[in-house]
């Protein structure tokens, strides 16, 4: 197995069964064992045909006399890695991607005429590179859709907050891959000491532009078999997470909650800042997710860490009023990251619409554990205002004793606004992240 059929069979699996791209491929990469190199083919090529999903279709369907939808799923993947490598690789011969989408064509899919039918759409695609269809842009809405391949109810989200020319950007920066960035352990480790370590393994690491003790990383290979990951020295974290914590501001001999914890990076980086002195409780709803989260606290010597399993919606009457920080990192519609998960944007948004009540569920919820003049801190991985700013005000017509507080991100990265602030890709090149700092008053219950 090469790294065209790993791509090949991540994308209809991804279409068939509806996982998440990033847990199928890495299961396929597993089972075909293919080496460091052909694994980051694979990848590139998977993340690729997502990325541009829409685009390569609009492309495909110009030079097919049959209608992609009523194609046999692999054949339309095989179609789609095969005008990807022409259109986006420059360095695979453009013969090498027509062949071997056949022959994967040939291999994995039934109808005996499908060969024929990807040799001639890719050829006759591959002599027209120079002249390509133009994208009609009678509006914006569907011309940013094509051109940056996401759905057009997204468009029209972003375009309301953003207008045409940012919500280019922000759809173009989705659109590039996120850089691997590690947070130092700072209680085991030093930035110059883990850059030293991890490059002599091969891995090449920088200082981040900005954020203190955060290297970028490339050249990586399975960073869990790295000695430096072993050993507990760094923690895989975006920097818009450990934001959201340094917001919070925990400090030694706090009592922290984090209320919807896995896989765990608030309560490590809380647990650093508070120099592993003080209690921090993290809690899921999923059994399996409080031994992730726990796993990686052993790993990285924070024993002030104990993980639950809880569900945030559901009343702790021994918790009351006990905590200096409650953290709700709330479950959403995640389309802040699409970055690292291309396939997260062709959610059915539908049932997307049900979250701000779980989210406001929750918060109503958390602030109980909040003592008297303690912190209550809001933060979702998405952009939408309706399950960042909307809740957040709609907690607050009920909650007059709590008041948002404002904070600044390091190299004035972002100054929050009535406690609240929104980190986008293509401004601070973060995942997409809504925070928000409440304060409760010194004198309420």
């Amino acid at each position: 197995m090469d790294a065209r059929e790993v791509a090949l069979l991540t994308l209809n699996a991804c279409q068939r069964q509806g996982g998440w791209s990033d847990n199928i491929l890495k299961k396929q990469l597993a089972q075909a064992g293919l080496d460091s190199r052909d694994g980051a083919l694979a990848t590139q090529l998977c993340f690729g045909v997502l990325q541009n999903q829409l685009l390569l279709d609009f492309y495909l369907s110009k030079f097919s006399n049959l209608p992609l939808k009523r194609m046999e799923g692999k054949v339309v993947q095989a179609l789609r890695l095969g005008a990807y490598q022409m259109l986006f690789l420059t360095k695979i011969p453009h013969s090498a991607a027509v062949n071997r989408s056949v022959e994967l064509t040939r291999t994995h899919c039934k109808n005996p005429r499908a060969p024929g039918m990807v040799n001639a759409i890719l050829r006759n695609l591959e002599r027209n590179l120079n002249s390509l269809p133009t994208i009609p842009h009678t509006d914006p809405v569907g011309y940013l859709s094509i051109l940056y391949s996401t759905p057009e109810w997204l468009v029209k989200e972003f375009l309301l907050t953003l207008g045409e020319e940012e919500t280019a950007k922000l759809l173009s920066a989705n659109n590039a891959r996120a850089p691997i960035t590690a947070m130092v352990n700072t209680l085991k480790t030093t930035p110059e000491a883990l850059v030293e370590k991890l490059r002599e393994a091969g891995v090449e690491a920088q200082s981040h532009p900005w954020l203190e003790n955060c290297l970028v990383l490339s050249r990586t290979g399975d960073l869990e078999r790295l000695e430096a990951f072993r050993e507990g020295l760094f923690y895989i974290q975006d920097p818009a997470s450990r934001l959201a914590v340094m917001a919070a501001g925990p400090k030694p001999g706090m009592r922290v909650l984090d209320c919807c914890a896995a896989p765990g990076g608030k309560s490590f980086a809380a647990a650093i800042a508070m120099e592993n002195r003080g209690e921090i409780v993290s809690c899921d709803l999923h059994p399996h997710k409080k031994k992730l989260i726990q796993a990686g606290a052993d790993r990285l010597g924070l024993s002030i860490i104990t993980s639950m399993t809880a569900d945030g919606k559901v009343f702790r009457p021994e918790w009351k009023h006990t905590f200096d920080l409650v953290i709700v990192d709330a479950p959403c519609s995640g389309l802040g990251v699409i970055r690292k998960k291309p396939d997260i944007r062709f959610k059915d948004p539908a049932p997307l619409e049900g979250l701000p009540q779980i989210q406001s569920a929750i918060l109503h919820n958390a602030e109980k554990y909040v003592r008297p003049g303690g912190v209550l801190l809001y933060s979702t991985c998405t952009l939408l205002r309706r399950e960042n700013e909307q809740v957040v005000r709609d907690f607050l017509t009920g909650h007059e004793n709590f008041k948002g507080e404002d904070f600044t991100l390091p190299e004035n990265k972002g100054v929050s606004v009535d406690g609240m602030l929104t980190l986008w890709p293509h401004r601070q090149g973060t995942d997409g992240f809504f925070i928000c700092k409440l304060r409760k008053g010194e004198d309420t219950l």
